[in-house]
């Protein structure tokens, strides 16, 4: 479900990025980059756990 609010976000931003400044679209893109990365990591070791 999380995965899925992170992508409607992304889906967002394309649209915001004519109503907002450089520097916020920027550190929002790369907010939402930091959390799939440590979201795939996570699902990575618990994948790895499990074999």
């Amino acid at each position: 479900m999380s995965l899925l609010l992170a992508l409607a976000a992304v889906a967002l931003l394309p649209g915001a990025a004519f109503h907002t400044s450089s520097p916020v679209l920027l550190s929002s893109a790369a907010a939402i980059a930091a959390w799939l990365l440590a979201f795939a990591a996570r699902e990575h070791l618990a994948r790895r756990q499990q074999h």
